[in-house]
């Protein structure tokens, strides 16, 4: 039986595509192998008969990529490339997640894959860069590009948030940048179901935007995990969310105001729609609740 190759261990989306493909994945640990180097990816994937690899690493704290813009970097742009390298050389498809963070998020409609992306900080910069290393190799290739993911677990917004609203009684909350929050399990089920259907001789190759439906900002996303949390029985100290502008919440990296992105390419190529963000929300707080 083939295996299909996930690249990232403990990260969210990882977890997700693990759980979503069971025995059927093999996975390998980035801080145990190092995927920047096709002679690497060659020694640890010899003896598996590999029919996808889905890298589902990244370095992903947008602030300290500021200062550490080369780690970033490899993480980024070196691994995505050596992985569709080797992808290529065995004809097997390869999946690849990017960024809303690729585009400025001046205009205030969704972002197209037509769009010039325009990067505003080097997290940006560097995501931009793999998805431009991993369509030059060519081949059997999927760029995803994704917002605001969280999980049950893990370091994210939504995980944040109950933590403060557990502990504080007033919390401001950024109102005027807009995306989809993505639940990992939605885009792992997603990303899966495209994976299974492919064509062998029809292959779709390139860059797609795949996040949950619909939109909100920061603070309506804190304002619903609070709602869900509080239905089903959970205690929060929280009383105030204020709605406060970027410019009153300053971080070393720049924010898009606008991260929305239009997912009907998607949807016209393989016949996915992803759920509304809302849904995500109830379904991974179900999974904290149990």
């Amino acid at each position: 039986m083939t295996k299909t190759i996930i690249y990232g261990k403990t990260g969210q989306l990882a977890s997700a595509l693990a759980h979503e493909l069971q025995d059927k994945a093999v996975i390998f640990a980035s801080t145990e192998y190092d995927f920047s180097n096709i002679e690497n990816i060659k020694h640890a994937l010899e003896n598996i008969d590999a029919g996808a690899i889905i890298n589902a690493t990244a370095y992903t704290d947008v602030n300290k990529a500021e200062t550490e813009e080369d780690a970033a970097y490899k993480a980024n742009a070196l691994i995505p490339e050596a992985l569709a390298l080797y992808a290529r050389e065995k004809n097997i498809p390869f999946i690849h997640y990017s960024t809303d963070y690729v585009f400025s998020g001046e205009s205030d409609e969704p972002h197209k894959e037509s769009e010039l992306p325009a990067p505003l900080n080097a997290y940006g910069r560097t995501k931009l860069a793999g998805e431009k290393k991993v369509a030059a190799i060519g081949g059997k290739y999927l760029i995803f590009r994704t917002s605001w993911v969280y999980d049950h677990k893990g370091k994210n917004f939504l995980n944040t948030m109950l933590k403060f609203a557990k502990e504080r009684e007033s919390l401001s909350v950024v109102s005027d940048q807009f995306g989809a929050p993505t639940y990992a399990a939605h885009l792992a089920k997603a990303t899966i179901n495209i994976l299974n259907n492919l064509e062998e001789n029809n292959f779709p190759s390139g860059i797609y935007h795949l996040c949950n439906s619909g939109f909100t900002s920061w603070h309506g996303f804190a304002e619903e995990i609070f709602k869900i949390a509080r239905k089903n029985g959970i205690e929060l100290k929280v009383n105030e969310v204020k709605p406060i502008s970027a410019s009153e919440f300053p971080t070393p990296a720049k924010r898009p105001a606008n991260s929305m992105m239009d997912c009907s390419l998607v949807s016209k190529t393989f016949g996915i729609t992803m759920p509304d963000w809302k849904d995500g929300v109830r379904e991974c707080m179900g999974k904290i609740i149990k």
